[in-house]
């Protein structure tokens, strides 16, 4: 992974440059940066923003060190004054951000950053990539978490995500989008995620018999779950019945399939533990299972009491994109905007208001102009000031899941659905409106008036 102490140097070469050249024309003025997207991946109604607030404590400490300076004059680009600028870099600026967990519809800022243009160039790649990951694992979790109304959902994604960071800071998105565990022990316990987790078909293939194997396990580890699929799964929970009916003392709480027609065989594995009294030992599921899967099993009341999804969490496999765009809008006090086909940008400082109606439900959004009042609860809020996190502004993990469990609870039911929905109401002020025409007059390139 790479280190919290070179980050200053995960950046696009053009940032560098153009860093530089802002530095050798002595453009140092306010910039105002805005990150949004423009769509909704395909089968998202809603995206949850995440990791934007977080990345506010690595900018406060980003620093190149002597060695980067070192590595950068090896490439012969830059100058010995800007490297020594860039030695000397500190964050000046500051953040306006959602807090983490807000649902996030296109068009809507996930943070701002206004800064000397040069401080807020070199933060594109790092604040792109940070707020990328997290916020589309987290729309995944949270789609997961919904298709199994209230039932365990618990990541075992690791061994297949794209590469150890991903899947380290993936869990802290698990965790916002309301998975309830996850196999990977480090960033369990570093995120405060209960960690889960069973035994391997290995485990039971080495041991002398499928018996053995259980026996050995819950001596081991009390109230475990047991894999029963490995031979032959009837088979399986038929000796474990004839074991616990002989023991009555040991405990176990749960079985495991992961594999073949699931419904059918939790039906039956259900009926046969009810018909021996052992109305306790859940069914758990796991094995290609995605939220479409659960969901599925739901409607049909498959005895199913949590699941264990991996590759489809790990990778958010069917929208595993979000096309982020990290745009100019405003730049020594007059606003900027980009206008090529389909990506027309609106420029200004923006905030972005949320509705809702007396019940608590959310009803619509409007991105307005950051000086502008709107009717809602304007969400972008100060993060980091002067370079400096703002006091209280970021919210402990803990609370930000709740704060995000209640946002999401409060979405039309038709965003919190599987299925594409009618677009959220977002609406853009008249000022943002009348600023875009009006700055859009004023870079389009003019013809000549004709001779006279």
């Amino acid at each position: 992974m790479v280190e919290e102490k070179d980050l200053a140097l995960l950046v696009d070469l053009y940032e560098l440059t153009m860093a530089q050249a802002y530095w050798a024309e002595s453009m140092d003025d306010t910039a105002v940066f805005s990150l949004f997207f423009r769509k909704l991946p395909p089968h998202r109604n809603f995206m949850l923003a995440c990791g934007q607030q977080h990345i506010a404590r690595i900018i406060e400490s980003l620093r190149f060190s002597q060695e980067h300076i070192d590595r950068l004059r090896g490439m012969d680009r830059f100058d010995d004054d800007f490297l020594d600028w860039l030695r000397r870099f500190r964050f000046t600026g500051s953040i306006h951000a959602l807090p983490e967990g807000t649902p996030v519809f296109p068009q809507e800022p996930l943070l701002e950053v206004e800064a000397p243009i040069a401080e807020a160039q070199l933060l594109e790649t790092l604040v792109m990539n940070y707020v990328h990951l997290e916020t589309v694992l987290a729309s995944k979790a949270a789609r997961l978490a919904l298709a199994a109304d209230g039932r365990p959902v618990i990541d075992f994604g690791t061994r297949r995500m794209h590469g150890l960071d991903a899947a380290y800071r993936g869990i802290r998105a698990f965790r916002m989008g309301g998975l309830t565990g996850t196999s990977n022990v480090l960033g369990g316990l570093d995120f405060d995620l209960p960690v889960r987790g069973t035994m391997a078909h290995s485990f039971v293939q080495a041991c002398a018999d499928e018996m053995a194997a259980f026996r050995a396990y819950a001596r081991l580890y009390p109230g475990t779950t047991l894999l029963v699929d490995t031979y032959d799964t009837e088979s399986a929970v038929a000796d474990i019945i004839d074991w616990l009916k002989a023991e009555p003392d040991v405990d176990i709480g749960a079985i495991r399939l992961d594999s073949g027609d699931m419904a059918e065989q939790a039906f039956h594995c259900r009926r046969m533990l009810d018909e021996a009294g052992l109305t306790q030992i859940r069914i758990l599921a796991s094995g290609g299972l995605d939220e479409y899967s659960i969901a599925e099993y739901r409607r049909n009341d498959v005895p199913l009491d949590g699941f264990g999804v991996g590759t489809a969490v790990g990778v958010s496999n069917d929208a595993p994109t979000l096309e982020l765009a990290y745009k100019l809008t405003e730049y020594a006090g007059r606003p900027r905007m980009k206008n090529s086909p389909g990506k027309q940008s609106y420029p200004g400082r923006k905030q972005v208001y949320r509705c809702q109606d007396s019940a608590g439900r959310s009803i619509g959004d409007r991105i307005t102009h950051r000086e502008e009042a709107a009717d809602g609860t304007p969400l972008l809020v100060p993060t980091l000031r002067a370079g400096r996190v703002v006091a209280n502004a970021i919210a402990p993990l803990a609370d930000a899941v709740a704060y995000c469990h209640e946002a999401v609870t409060a979405l039309p039911e038709a965003q919190r659905q599987l299925d594409d929905a009618e677009p959220y109401p977002v609406t853009i002020s008249d000022r943002l409106k009348d600023l875009q025409a009006h700055t859009l007059e004023r870079v389009r390139p003019h013809p000549p008036a004709p001779d006279d």
